[in-house]
């Protein structure tokens, strides 16, 4: 299935299992969806299976939004006293939507359990209390922990009473937008079928001699964390110079930051060194990294806090403290995790990879002691040839059976839904799905949302980022001035800094005319180097021909 027919069943208001390889943009569908729906307003729970899927979706855990902690069973005294809880009461009854990602981790009890809180706080016997369930993952990947001896049967979601209950449309997408190598993609496809090719393994042991260039920065993944710590301790103490250390900071009700210490990929405890490996545990596009990004550690700032080289683009970010939080729906914060946002990596595991896109790895499966680990490692990668095999066991290359019965039947039955359903009936569908959970349904209002998220979402950002927002759509100085109650020429100043530290961006809309630049640059050549630029300066020895304006414009483009 297509991202554009998934995404129309998703807004329909139907209950669905988004699914397919790794890759083919299952969480890029479900932010797009979960913006559709604030957008509107409509109250949706983002949650994941585990902390860490969970901080990859800006949610929170399903175990501690639906209050059901590591319970597995349920009885009418725990589901009364849970209603006493404003915090839960509040959300549980609101919730039109609720999301859960990585749900091949969530064990079957578990989405029972979710399934009986929902119906008693929405007093309603259908599944999931009546609201719309939104199910996401891919089966082959690892799996729910277990009791020991614990069957596939006896732990995956979709063998629950609350999964059967639910009229499931199933949206497998097929398009792959991670590996392009035909080699890597044909043996992802091998280990999803149950039957990889000799063929494939000879290619496979082969990547044990693949010589990657010196250049290339490497992310080592095991199987066990114990190897892990060994490793990024033995590469920290190699580096002379002195550690600087980072304790996390943990505010609000002590049960759920528990749960933020379980969750994020930040340790309470960080040591750097200059020449440091490290791995950022958080997206933030605007300062340049996201969730994997490789960097090495080149100093420290005035206020102690690292400069961090990314290995990628050789940009160099002044690193801050982030904040995890749980919030309730009203925006408050509930308890908050608050740490510098790396962690070393020269190696991880691949428990922890999972989500990450990585482009070039040293990967050692000879340890694999679940199914799903060595598909989830190789799927990291784009390509072979960015790939050092250190080891290799049969377990490795292996897929649970009964997961590759259910992959066939879930292929099945997204072609039923691919054909049952068309995109203006979804279109109609979607518009009373709004309308019924209260959501916005004039454009106005949608428009003036949209526009109050982003106004929320730029608070947090520096001004500048704010003005290139405005500037990559386009809008004119004039515009841009009005919006953010500022100055033509403050924003034109700001085009300068932006085209420094953004240089890829594209903002030759705002070019002056080559006469102009001409006339700046001649004067621009004449102040003495190595001082500040002063416009009074240029402003005169153009005889005040050219504007303040557009003498900061030039500026920007010389």
């Amino acid at each position: 299935m297509q991202q554009e027919k998934a995404l129309a069943l998703l807004k329909s208001g139907k209950n669905v299992f988004l699914t397919g390889s790794a890759g083919t943009g299952k969480t890029y569908v479900l932010n797009q969806y979960i913006s559709y729906l604030k957008e509107r307003k409509v109250a949706v729970a983002v949650t994941a299976s585990t902390g860490i899927a969970a901080t990859h979706m800006n949610g929170m855990t399903i175990h501690s939004w639906a209050g059901i902690g590591v319970k597995e069973h349920m009885t009418t005294a725990n589901l009364v006293n849970m209603k006493s809880k404003k915090y839960l009461k509040d959300h549980l009854e609101k919730v039109k939507v609720l999301i859960i990602d990585e749900i091949s981790m969530l064990h079957k009890t578990q989405l029972n359990l979710v399934d009986t809180v929902l119906r008693y706080f929405k007093n309603d016997l259908t599944a999931f209390g009546g609201i719309q369930v939104v199910l996401c993952g891919d089966f082959f990947q690892l799996p729910p922990i277990g009791r020991h001896g614990e069957r596939s049967r006896d732990k995956f979601a979709f063998m629950s009473e609350a999964w059967a209950n639910s009229n499931f449309n199933v949206c497998y997408l097929t398009e792959q937008y991670r590996q392009s190598d035909n080699d890597l993609n044909t043996i992802l496809n091998e280990i999803r079928s149950g039957s990889i090719s000799a063929t494939s393994i000879e290619i496979l042991n082969g990547a044990t001699n693949n010589k990657l260039s010196k250049d290339t920065e490497l992310t080592k993944l095991y199987t066990h964390n114990y190897d892990v710590e060994q490793i990024n301790a033995e590469h920290l103490k190699t580096l002379s110079s002195n550690i600087k250390g980072y304790n996390a900071t943990t505010k609000g009700n002590k049960k759920l930051v528990e749960t933020l210490k379980k969750s994020v990929l930040a340790s309470e405890k960080l040591e750097l060194k200059i020449g440091a490996r490290v791995m950022f545990v958080r997206n933030n596009p605007e300062k340049g990294y996201v969730n994997g990004s490789l960097g090495e550690v080149l100093g420290f700032t005035d206020q102690g806090l690292p400069s961090v080289k990314l290995v990628y683009n050789k940009k160099v970010v002044k690193v801050e403290r982030e904040d995890w939080s749980i919030m309730d729906d009203n925006g408050k914060t509930l308890a908050s995790y608050n740490q510098v946002p790396l962690r070393l990596a020269w190696a991880i595991t691949v428990h922890k990879c999972q989500g990450m896109t990585l482009d070039a790895a040293e990967i050692d499966l000879s340890k694999t002691f679940e199914n799903g680990q060595g598909y989830v490692a190789l799927s990291r990668l784009k390509k072979l040839e960015n790939l050092k095999l250190i080891g290799l066991n049969e377990k490795a290359l292996m897929v649970d059976a009964l997961a590759l019965k259910a992959d066939v039947r879930f292929q099945e039955l997204s072609q039923d839904a691919e054909n049952n359903h068309d995109l203006n009936e979804l279109e109609l569908m979607a518009s009373v799905f709004i309308r019924d959970s209260g959501g916005l349904i004039n454009k106005k209002e949608i428009t003036k949302n949209k526009n109050k998220i982003k106004e929320k979402e730029a608070g947090k950002m520096s001004t500048y980022a704010v003005t290139l927002i405005h500037l990559k759509q386009k809008a004119s100085l004039k515009d841009i001035a009005e919006t953010r109650g500022l100055s033509v020429g403050t924003i034109a100043g700001h085009l300068i800094k932006i085209r420094k530290d953004f240089p890829d961006e594209n903002l030759n809309h705002y070019k002056p005319k080559k006469s102009t630049l001409d006339k700046v640059r001649a004067v621009y050549d004449e102040q003495p180097k190595g001082t500040a630029v002063s416009l009074n300066a240029i402003y005169g020895g153009l005889k005040g021909k050219v504007s303040y304006d557009d003498i900061k414009l030039a500026i920007a483009f010389l």
